[in-house]
């Protein structure tokens, strides 16, 4: 490892989240949520108007951020251990109480020198970022500087994101990070469970120690990606840890 890489790994924090319907139903959403949901479900199939807006909204409700939440944060850093080895540590956030998770991520990153932190997700810049302020500000929760961009010039964002970064400017399709994991024959996150089934298993199992086991694993699989991507070995299995 580099003495550079050593440096920028100090205010380096790795993330994903996960995010679920809003509601366990189309029928939790008022009136007038309903109906702009069914012009986005008609939107999102296409004029399709054999799928209903609740199978819809059960199916895709958690991507967007106006009809969504957020049941999961996972994050993770990078250390040298006592052997001056490469090391990670991964820890989740989870409340059913989307308000409690957000201000306890908020505080986590507010211990960060602001113009320091480098926040990086696959994906980020057009999902988990997003996300994340938007989710705040509607429940009126300032957002951290270190997730603010507006004003501020492109090298003053420092935020990164894997499928950009592999992108080298490329745009004409995505990455995912399953995809990536294989390509660089990285152990993959998907075992127990996949993105596209949270919902279900928040509304129907109940169980968010599942989806935050799966979110911690996310971030281990990033965390890889990310050496690769940067030309560094990746963290052996027995110096990762991961906490609840």
């Amino acid at each position: 490892m580099t003495d550079e890489f050593r440096r920028r790994a100090k205010n380096l924090l790795l993330l994903d989240i996960e995010t679920v319907a809003g509601h366990a139903s189309y029928d939790g959403l008022t009136k007038r949520m309903q109906k702009l949901w069914d012009k986005k479900s008609l939107a999102l199939n296409k004029g399709d108007e054999t799928i209903s807006s609740a199978d819809c909204f059960y199916d895709k409700g958690a991507i967007y951020s106006e009809f969504g939440k957020v049941v999961c944060i996972a994050f993770g850093a990078f250390y040298w251990n006592e052997k001056d080895e490469i090391a990670f540590k991964v820890r989740s956030f989870s409340s059913d109480d989307e308000v409690k998770l957000l201000l306890e991520f908020k505080a986590l990153i507010e211990k960060y020198p602001a113009d320091q932190l480098t926040l990086c997700a696959h994906n980020g810049r057009e999902f988990d970022f997003p996300f994340l302020c938007r989710r705040m500000l509607i429940h009126g929760i300032s957002i951290p500087k270190a997730l603010q961009i507006s004003g501020k010039k492109p090298w003053e964002v420092l935020h990164q994101d894997t499928m950009e970064l592999w992108k080298f400017g490329d745009y004409k399709s995505y990455t995912s990070l399953d995809l990536l994991a294989a390509v660089f024959d990285i152990p993959g996150s998907k075992n127990e469970m996949s993105g596209d089934q949270v919902t279900r298993v928040y509304y129907e199992e109940n169980d968010l120690a599942k989806i935050c086991r799966y979110c911690r694993e996310d971030v281990v699989v990033l965390a890889q990606i990310y050496l690769k991507l940067h030309c560094l070995d990746m963290v052996p299995q027995e110096n990762i840890t991961r906490v609840g």
